[in-house]
């Protein structure tokens, strides 16, 4: 008598992008997946949320795993143009330092990325409202035994599996439990970020941005003032996206994220620091925003592994990263979906085999553009660097400097995706 042969058990922990997406590429590979996330329920709209940037290959193994493809294209606008502005806070005007046509990058919102990898799930395999307390590997080293706590009820329960997957952000408790020297680098800067609502303000503010910025809608803009910079873009339905980094000491953090408490006397300041530095019509758009909130910007020196047994880091967990190169979201969709493929190569049987190809395709290419973005992070806010004599400055950039603030497309389909690019 034949026996159904049982599929191998993944345990996810993470419910974002990056914890969904591995999710997505596990099940495609043949795997059962149980997903582990500390919040309540999933983000039909996310407080916190902000626009992110798709490149090409994210894009299409993103339609590859939707079942109508297009849906992506409904939900996100296209961006095929990206301009760097010097900006003289004092004399308000702006000049373009550098300009590139022929990007291929999508803008989406965090929540509509989030919803449509999300419904193409089956929703029993979240575990929403259960956070992550620990994991051990059998004796046998055969399987991995994660302890989580009901939020609500306070129960523990215990799931046994075949892999651990740690896909739970930048401060991963997973990597820390593996690495508890671990530490993060604080960048010397954090990021006010903001969606402006079309719909909901008034059409003056929205006729300055489009006047300041004529290609806006297709164009990512990033102005570069004296140690700041802040990048507007549009997304899709009616909203403009702000991210405005600004140098300050480290602040205090409480708790286990990089979100910082915000106060209305904050935001006032910002309001009053904005009509310093910017144009009026940009501080006026960052005036008008709703609830702008504010993220400390960490990054770490790459890892040396990034498995360890039956446990493997994606997303953040594996690189912390800054989001100068448009690279945290982007590089964890491509971890999962190379992580899936690798699994479904080598099967279940040479687990590890299949992790050591993850590691080998994924370590040098994220390592890479973790520093990539970090120097550019640098460069824009006016840091020191090393290796350079003097911090950049807009005002008299090079043709050197201008041409590296260009985020290059970082553009390598690694073989084992050959398949996901001919097909989307």
């Amino acid at each position: 008598m034949n026996m159904k042969k049982q599929k191998p058990k993944a345990i996810v922990v993470g419910g974002s992008i990056a914890g969904e997406s591995c999710a997505k590429a596990l099940v495609s590979a043949g795997w059962d997946v149980v997903v582990i996330e500390k919040t309540r329920g999933p983000p039909t709209q996310n407080p916190t949320g902000a626009g992110l940037g798709l490149d090409p290959l994210a894009q299409k193994i993103v339609q590859s795993w939707l079942h109508e493809p297009e849906l992506l294209y409904n939900n996100t606008l296209p961006v095929t143009i990206t301009e760097n502005l010097a900006t003289d806070g004092e004399k308000k005007i702006s000049w373009v330092i550098g300009r590139e046509e022929g990007a291929k990058y999508l803008t989406a919102y965090w929540a509509d990325l989030h919803g449509l990898i999300y419904n193409t799930l089956p929703p029993e395999i979240f575990l929403w409202g259960h956070q992550y307390l620990s994991f051990c590997i059998s004796e046998d080293k055969l399987t991995v035994k994660v302890r989580a706590k009901d939020l609500e009820t306070d129960e523990i329960i215990e799931i046994v599996g075949d892999l651990l997957v740690g896909a739970d952000g930048i401060l991963s408790s997973i990597g820390r439990s593996i690495l508890p020297d671990f530490k993060l680098r604080y960048t010397g800067y954090c990021a006010w970020r903001g969606v402006f609502n079309f719909s909901e303000n008034d059409s003056e503010t929205i006729l300055g941005i489009r006047k300041s910025y004529p290609d806006i809608g297709k164009c990512l803009y990033t102005n570069i003032g004296s140690g700041s910079h802040i990048i507007v873009t549009e997304l899709k339905k009616e909203k403009f996206n702000w991210v405005w980094y600004v140098n300050q000491p480290e602040p205090e953090l409480k708790g286990n994220t990089t979100s910082v408490k915000v106060s209305s006397h904050m935001i006032e300041e910002l309001h009053q620091r904005a009509e310093q530095v910017w144009l009026p019509e940009l501080s006026r758009m960052i005036k008008e925003t709703k609830d702008p909130f504010l993220n400390a910007i960490y990054d770490c020196d790459p890892l040396e592994k990034i498995i360890w047994d039956r446990v493997v880091l994606t997303g953040d967990a594996a690189h912390p990263t800054t989001p100068h190169s448009a690279r945290s979201t982007n590089m964890a969709i491509i971890d999962a979906a190379v992580l899936g493929k690798c699994l479904e190569k080598w099967g279940p049987d040479q687990l590890y085999s299949a992790l050591e190809e993850y590691q080998s395709i994924r370590k040098p290419v994220t390592s890479a553009q973790v520093l990539h973005s970090r120097r550019l992070g640098q460069m824009k806010q006016g840091l020191s660097i090393p290796g350079r004599e003097r911090p950049f400055d807009p005002r008299t950039a090079s043709l050197e400097d201008s041409e590296f603030i260009v985020v290059p497309p970082f553009d390598v389909v690694p073989p084992i995706l050959d398949s996901i690019f001919r097909s989307a």
